[in-house]
């Protein structure tokens, strides 16, 4: 038998409680821009049949590596950008590697490599080598500094410890930013999707709508 409350007889704190229960225990639905990262990332399809990732075989349907959460993506977002910071080839390989044991986002954690590109890497590792050259207080290579696999097979003698002591930390330091960054975001949105959420419930919804509400 339904009956109703006059709004005006139940104490205010009353009624903060009763909206902050329904806040804690309404799941919040998180509008990721779905579209966005699929432009931007590989397809299932493109990954599973990709010649360098086929090694991977029937671990690249585990549904956990396609989920869009915090977790997920936060992870995929540390992973694509600290292997994106290390010289070497097969990114994608090791990125792949690691996103599926750990089963982050591998769409995001394979396409996040591709920050280092033919265009960006010598700009991106001669930058980490200084930051090396710095770090060991070594002189730096007396020559003028060339991403190129001609320059690498004459000077990696040379270069490699402050070339991969910078980008290793580099690495890190860009997989916790991007980390943090993404849960910071993530955080946010939700909290402003509780305040409209709680905002709209006081303006007309639920118990803060109109004096009479049927329990």
């Amino acid at each position: 038998m339904a009956f109703t409350v006059d709004r005006a007889s139940i104490p205010q704190r009353s009624i903060q409680l009763i909206q902050l229960i329904r806040e804690i225990t309404t799941p919040v639905e998180i509008s990721v821009p779905k579209h966005l990262i699929k432009k931007f990332t590989p397809s299932h399809e493109v990954i599973r049949n990709h010649k360098h990732l086929r090694i991977f075989g029937d671990l690249l349907h585990d549904p956990n590596l396609w989920h869009m959460n915090r977790r997920s993506v936060s992870g995929a977002f540390a992973i694509g950008l600290f292997w994106a910071f290390i010289p070497m080839p097969m990114q994608m390989v090791m990125a792949a590697a690691t996103a599926i044991p750990i089963r982050v986002n591998l769409p995001i954690s394979v396409a996040l490599v591709w920050i280092t590109n033919p265009i960006t890497m010598p700009p991106i590792f001669y930058f980490t080598y200084r930051i090396g050259v710095w770090i060991l207080g070594t002189p730096a290579n007396g020559e003028s500094f060339e991403f190129s696999i001609e320059y690498l097979s004459h000077s990696m003698a040379l270069i490699w410890q402050p070339l991969y002591l910078g980008s290793l930390v580099c690495a890190l330091l860009a997989a916790v930013i991007g980390y943090a960054v993404i849960r910071g975001l993530w955080r946010l949105h939700i909290v402003r999707h509780l305040r409209r959420r709680r905002s709209g419930s006081y303006n007309g919804k639920g118990i803060g709508g109109p004096p009479k509400t049927p329990l």
